[in-house]
Order: structure tokens, then sequence, then C-alpha cells
């Protein structure tokens, strides 16, 4: 069983003065795989998240928890001098800052890295940003919805006849979340080295366009918009989504031998196989529109568990279309252990996805539920801090915590 002592980045401490999404999901890759993380909120609304979606208790919601897991709640207000204080004698208690602010909000609350990493030099200090810090865009604040339109993903998305579609999750900050993450483990690779740290820097603009990936580059070689496939793919055929009699199902045939297995062993039509404009994926993508038809003919006459039985027994990568909760509830996620319960003190327990990373075969656990607002500030600031009660209480009735 894996203990919090042997976790990968136990002993690491994150100061997380992010929000939403990007930022925090950041802070929560960290978390799971073993840092110790300290959000810091506003002491009467905390997080934009927490008033977002469906309630879970008074001061959480599904949208908070899923990106919040295994982490710690400090209420401060970072808009007063002493609150601006306290959060920089909690950065010398830490080896990594992530903030989203707003361009130059935290120079001016004096928690810039400029500042912090003279008395620090191996403070790791990770900015998220919508657009460049150096270009002319700096100051224009970053969401996720405006830079899916202005990357060209929701050009790449949805189907032909459809107008520009958005990623039905907010696909830009969680990959922003993703990379930045993995900024802040190199910079603290490199560390290990140099003794110094670092200021990783993340615009969502440049993740959004990045993850354009093979459709950005065809763009490119084509100068102009590539089509849109919808369920299907530009490169692979047959690649997609298929309606059976009974029901859909995703059929991913990636190469000819494939191919050829599914034309006779699956839909019994080795004619199709043998057609030499169908022999090899790029003919078979150049004649797309003739081939497409008797392929939906075929397996629309056909059972869905037939044609998965088939293709399973051949190696054809296959699988049915489940709902959301269908697939959080199957026996997949629950012999993965992907949902896990825990104890909340308002509405008894609290369902939170796990951590995707196994180590020697072992995932990694939720040590922490999403925190309820403000749970940790008294014993964060006491245990790190050594700030009394009566301080804390001062504190308390000056707003600042």
């Amino acid at each position: 069983m894996t203990s919090k002592s042997n976790l990968p980045l136990a002993g690491v401490r994150v100061l997380d003065l992010s929000r939403v999404l990007a930022g925090p999901w950041c802070a929560m890759v960290l978390g799971d795989l073993g840092a110790e993380v300290i959000k810091v909120e506003h002491p009467e609304r905390g997080d934009d998240t927490r008033d977002w979606g469906m309630r879970i208790g008074s001061t959480e919601t599904a949208y908070f928890n899923s990106v919040n897991r295994n982490k710690r709640s400090v209420c401060l207000d970072l808009k007063t001098p002493e609150g601006q204080e306290i959060a920089r004698e909690l950065v010398r208690k830490s080896d990594v800052v992530i903030q989203n602010f707003k361009f130059g909000d935290v120079e001016r609350m004096g928690l810039g890295y400029d500042e912090l990493s003279k008395d620090q030099p191996g403070l790791i200090y990770c900015s998220i940003t919508g657009y460049d810090r150096t270009g002319p865009e700096a100051t224009r604040p970053g969401y996720d919805l405006v830079i899916q339109g202005e990357s060209g993903l929701m050009a790449l998305n949805g189907e032909p006849t459809q107008p520009p579609l958005k990623f039905g999750v907010a696909a830009v900050d969680m990959m922003t979340g993703m990379y930045a993450a993995q900024g802040v483990l190199a910079a603290l690779y490199d560390r290990e080295k140099t003794g110094t740290g670092r200021h990783v820097g993340m615009a969502l603009f440049d993740c959004g366009l990045m993850i354009t990936a093979y459709y950005g580059l065809e763009a490119l070689l084509r100068g102009n918009d590539p089509p849109r496939f919808g369920n299907g793919h530009p490169s692979i055929m047959p690649y997609g989504v298929y309606e059976a009699e009974d029901g859909p199902l995703v059929i991913a045939v990636g190469n000819n031998g494939q191919f050829l297995r599914f034309c006779t062993d699956v839909i019994n039509r080795p004619d199709i196989a043998a057609d030499e404009r169908f022999k090899t994926n790029l003919t078979r993508t150049q004649h797309r529109d003739e081939l497409m038809p008797e392929l939906r003919r075929e397996i629309a006459a056909r059972k869905r568990r037939d044609l998965l039985d088939a293709m399973s027994q051949v190696g054809i990568p296959c699988g049915e279309v489940a709902g959301l909760h269908e697939a959080l509830t199957s026996q997949r996620a629950v012999d993965g252990g992907l949902v896990k319960t825990m104890p909340h003190e308002e509405v008894g327990s609290v369902q939170v996805l796990a951590s995707p990373y196994r180590f020697n075969g072992e995932r990694l656990p939720v040590r922490r539920a999403p925190p309820k607002l403000g749970e940790g500030t008294d014993a964060v600031l006491s245990e790190l801090l050594g700030l009394s009660e009566d301080k804390l209480a001062g504190l308390k009735e000056r707003g600042v915590v």
C-alpha cells in the first residue's frame, strides 16, 4: 500500500493562489502526486467555482470538487496588506507557487516572481495567463471558450454541417493545467541539480493551439481549414461511431490487416477488402464517400453485441457508446477504483474522481476530499507560521482571514 511518505512528491509544498480551472488543475495534479497543496481563497466567496454547478454542502459544488481534491483551503484576503504579508510568509514555507491572476495584479500585491525570488532563489513559480505575458495581448483575460474559438479548436470540432462547436469540457483549461504541471515537475527536477528555481509561464492560447495537433499541421500544409469529420477520423478509415441495428458503437480499424479481418470475419464482405479503392488506409480515406455507405449498411443490419463479439475475436478495437453516468458506474470503473467515496461533515459522504496515476501497479490515493471553504485556515497558519489563537482571532475580526 502506498503511504503518504513514499508518494513521488512527498515533502514538496505548493501554494495555490489560482482559481477556476487551469491553475487549480495544475495544483491538483501535483497534489495527486503527493505534494502538500495549500489553496488560498477569498474569505467570503472563495474560488469562483464554489458557485458553479450542482451544490454539495454549503460551500462546495461538483465543479469545484472536480479540480480540488488533495488540497487544504486557507482563507486570506490578498487585497489587504496583512493578507499579502501572510501570503509572503506562506511562500517562504513553500517550494512552488501557482497563480493565474490578471496580468500585473500579483506584482501590485508584492507577490510577483521577481520580488519573491530575490529572497528565495529556489522558488518555482508558475504563472498562467490567457496570452503571452511578453506580447501585446498580455493584459487580456483568458477564458476557455474564447480560446477555443480563437485557437481554431471550434473550427475542427463537430459535424461538417454544424456551426463551430466547443468541446464538451473546458479542454484548453484542462490541457493548460496539465502542461503547467509538467513544467513545474521539470523545474523541480532541474532544481535538484542546480539549486535554482524557475518561472514557468503558460498561456491558454499557446496550449489551445498546441492541441490542434495533426489538424493544425494539415491546415498549414493545405493553406486552409481541413474538413471536419464529426465522430470520424480525418486520416483513418473506418474509424468512428457507427449505428448498429440496436444502438451505436465505436469501431477503430487501425491498419490494413484489421480492415481485411473486419471485411472477411465481421461483416462477411471480402469483396470490399479486395477492391483496389479500399486496400490501403490512404486509398480508403480518398474514397471515403464510396466506402462509408457500404459499411454503414452492413453495420446497421447487425446487432451491436454480435459485432462487438466478432471484432473482439479478431483483434479489432471496438466498444459501446456509454452514457456518462453509465461509464462512471460501470464495472470497469468500479474495478479500477476510479470513483472514491469520501466522508463529508455536512452531507455525510461525497464522491470524488480518483487520480489516474499508478506507480508500481498501484493507484495513488485520494488523501483529502475537496475542502470546505477555509477548513484549513487555523491549522495551516498556526502550524506553518506559528500564529496564536489571539492573532488568528484578530485577523478574522478584521476580515483578513
